[in-house]
């Protein structure tokens, strides 16, 4: 009895997948891209803070023309520094203060110099304005009065300051949710709207009611707050809408990397190198802090052009995600319509 002995075939595994180019060029990418955002960032915001100085800063010179010779030709001889604004006398000068025209002003007496400041406006530029007074007055003291002072319990300002990237964070997380969730049209806008709502009282609740660092009207600064937070999230939602998931990025890169920094929120404007403090008044965080100063400080005095390029960031955002949901559903397929059965003759 022979046993005939069956040989199995073999089984050779097949080698391995090669890696996908495109897998390759995305790593590259990452490598390349990482760097590039770190080095964004850090101009962004290091190259502004490294070169705070005052640039055409808005300052006062109060008194006769013989009195406030000398202390317009110290103050012009700082090239570029100030923007001299010139008043008759020292009622004057405050009434251009609680106007924003000016930060600052100097008051010529028969004592000598007066500053006059206002803290509410920047404590940076009020401190800036006491160091450059006393030094051309020989180091001698010099009377100093803050005709619009910070609130007593945030005297530094700190609060209004800390309050630009929440808002900007609000404003970037809400357009993202509405973006990932699905929403479209006017249901997109009711939800924006409803949250930045939310987000301005409750905002307003903290900084004002509760840490009193804001001393205005309670319903302007909610009001100011949810707008700012509106202007973001408009922005970032109607760029998804258009530009579809990256478009998230593009707002979020807009808003932190370049409206957090160019804001001029923890000095002023006027101390960014130019045209950065331009710029950033042209973006909602840069604007939104001024606006927040006017209304909660200055009785919502130069309130009028940050509440409109708000307005503006708003309306356009809006209006980009009510025409990305109008262009969805025109390039959607057409619905097959159902043929009918044609009737037989009996």
């Amino acid at each position: 009895m022979s046993a005939t002995s069956a040989t199995a075939p073999r089984t050779t595994s097949p080698p391995p997948a090669a890696p996908s180019p495109s897998h390759g060029r995305r790593m590259v990418a990452v490598v390349l891209l990482v760097p590039v955002l770190v080095a964004l960032a850090l101009w962004a915001f290091a190259w502004p803070a490294a070169r705070t100085a005052p640039h055409d800063l808005p300052l006062g010179v109060a008194g006769s023309a013989t009195a406030t010779a000398q202390v317009e030709q110290r103050l012009e001889a700082r090239e570029g520094a100030f923007e001299i604004h010139r008043y008759a006398d020292e009622s004057a000068a405050r009434d251009a203060i609680e106007d924003r025209t000016v930060y600052g002003a100097v008051v010529a007496t028969e004592r000598g110099p007066k500053l006059l400041t206002a803290s509410a406006a920047s404590p940076v530029v009020a401190q800036l304005l006491q160091q450059a007074v006393t030094q051309q007055a020989g180091g001698t003291q010099v009377q100093t009065v803050d005709v619009v002072p910070t609130s007593a319990d945030d005297p530094r300002g700190a609060a209004l300051t800390s309050s630009v990237l929440p808002m900007a964070l609000a404003g970037i997380g809400a357009g993202a949710v509405v973006t990932l969730l699905g929403l479209r049209g006017w249901r997109a806008v009711g939800a924006l709207v409803g949250a930045a709502a939310l987000v301005g009282a409750v905002a307003a609740a903290i900084a004002d009611s509760w840490l009193g660092a804001l001393t205005g009207n309670w319903w302007a600064e909610a009001g100011t707050l949810g707008l700012s937070t509106l202007a973001v999230s408009a922005a970032v939602a109607g760029l998804a809408a258009l530009f579809g998931t990256p478009g998230i990025g593009l707002g979020a890169f807009v808003m932190m990397l370049l409206g957090n920094p160019f804001s001029g929120a923890s000095s002023a404007p006027e101390m960014l190198p130019e045209p950065v403090g331009v710029i950033g008044q042209w973006l909602p965080p840069g604007a939104g802090a001024s606006l927040l100063r006017s209304v909660s400080f200055f009785d919502g005095a130069a309130a009028a052009g940050p509440a409109l390029t708000l307005t503006w960031w708003a309306a356009l955002g809006l209006g980009a995600v009510m025409l990305g949901s109008a262009l969805r559903r025109r390039k959607a397929p057409a619905e097959p319509v159902a043929e009918r059965e044609p009737a037989r003759v009996g």
